[in-house]
C-alpha cells in the first residue's frame, strides 16, 4: 500500500482565503506517525496525461496562465507557477495510487478528489480532475474494464458526470447535499440527494442500501473513493451532521465491501473545511488509518485522531 503526498509542493494564497491548504502538511505529518514507509512524493502528470480528460486549450491555458480572469474566479484560487506544479502532483498522485492499488489492493493520495474540474474548465478550488485523468488512463491502457467512483463528498462530483456522460464503462455514484454546492448538478449514474442535516444513521443506511448493489451489478475492477471529511457535523462548508463516528463508519463500510468482491481501491480525499482545521485533519488520518489496518496488516493503534474524546458522536 503506497500513500502519496503533495504537501511539498505550496500553494500560495492570500491571507484570508477560505481554502484550507495547510492541511495537507498536517495530514502527512499524521499519517506519517505510522505509515511512514509507505509515503512517497507524489509525481506529476504529464501534459499528455491531463489532455486524456481535459481539452488541450484549457490545459494550455493553465499552465501558461492566460486561462480569463472569469475562469480563474470559478475556480477560486488564483494562478500561479506553484499551483500549477500543485495541480499536477495532484493528478499524478491519483494516476501512481491507482497504478499501486491494482497491485497491492488499495492506493492513497493524500490530496485529490477534485471532482468540481470539467473536461474544459475548473471550479470549486479544483483545476484538473484527477480520478477523471487516472480512469481514462488505466481503460485506455487495458489495466480496468470497468470503473466505480465512489464520491461520498458533501458536494455533487458534478465534473466527474459531465466528463463521464457518455462512458458506460465508469459507473458514477455521488451521495451528497441536496442544497448545496454545485447549485445546478449535473447527472451522475446514480445520485442521492441529502437533505439538510442527515445525520449518522439516515446517512449509512442509504450507503448499505446502494453499495452492495453496485458492486454487484456493475463489477468495477478499480474504485475510486472520494472520503470527504465535508459531511461532518462541524464542518463550515457542509449542512450535512455525521459524527467523526460515523464518517469512520462509512469509510470502514466503503473499505470492507470494496476489498471483499476482490476490486482495487484508491482513496482520494477530497473535501474538508471545519472550522478548525485539525478536525478535517483529524477525520481523514482516521480515513488512511482504518485503509492502513485493512490492507497493510498493521497491528491496531492509536493515532492522532480525536474520534474518542469526540462529544458529539
Amino acid at each position: 500500500m503506497r500513500i502519496y503526498r503533495t504537501d511539498q509542493f505550496p500553494l500560495p494564497l492570500p491571507d484570508g482565503h477560505r481554502f484550507p491548504a495547510a492541511k495537507y502538511q498536517l495530514l502527512a505529518e499524521a499519517v506519517a506517525g505510522f505509515a511512514s514507509h509507505a509515503m512517497e512524493t507524489a509525481p506529476a502528470a504529464t501534459t499528455w496525461e491531463l489532455q486524456q480528460a481535459h481539452s488541450a486549450d484549457y490545459v494550455a491555458q493553465v499552465i501558461d496562465g492566460s486561462l480569463p480572469a472569469r475562469a480563474w474566479r470559478e475556480i477560486g484560487l488564483p494562478w500561479s507557477p506553484e499551483l500549477v506544479e500543485r495541480s499536477r502532483r495532484s493528478v499524478g498522485a491519483t494516476i501512481a495510487a491507482a497504478r499501486g492499488a491494482l497491485l497491492d489492493g488499495c492506493g492513497v493520495n493524500l490530496a485529490g478528489g477534485t471532482h468540481h474540474a470539467y473536461h474544459d474548465k475548473g471550479s470549486g478550488f479544483c483545476v484538473f480532475n484527477d480520478v477523471a485523468v487516472a480512469s481514462r488512463l488505466l481503460l485506455q491502457e487495458g489495466l480496468v474494464r470497468r470503473i466505480l467512483v465512489l464520491d461520498l463528498d458533501v458536494h455533487q462530483g458534478n465534473g466527474t458526470a459531465a466528463i463521464f456522460r457518455d462512458e458506460p464503462r465508469v459507473f458514477t455514484f455521488s451521495m451528497h447535499g441536496e442544497k448545496n454546492f454545485p447549485f445546478r448538478k449535473e447527472v451522475s449514474s446514480l445520485d442521492i440527494d441529502l437533505p439538510d442535516h442527515t445525520g449518522d444513521v439516515s446517512y449509512l443506511a442509504l450507503l448499505q442500501q446502494h453499495l452492495p448493489a453496485l458492486l454487484l451489478q456493475h463489477q468495477p475492477d478499480i474504485v475510486f473513493y472520494l472520503a470527504g471529511a465535508d459531511p461532518w457535523q462541524g464542518d463550515r462548508l457542509g449542512k450535512l451532521a455525521l459524527s467523526m463516528h460515523g464518517l469512520l463508519q462509512r469509510d470502514l463500510l466503503v473499505m470492507q465491501q470494496v476489498r471483499n468482491t476482490g476490486a482495487a481501491l484508491v482513496i482520494t480525499m477530497a473535501g474538508g473545511y471545519a472550522s478548525d482545521i485539525t478536525d478535517t485533519v483529524n477525520i481523514q488520518t482516521s480515513t488512511i488509518h482504518a485503509a492502513w489496518q485493512l490492507y497493510a496488516g498493521t497491528k491496531s493503534m492509536q493515532t492522532t485522531t480525536s474520534i474518542r474524546s469526540e462529544h458529539n458522536a
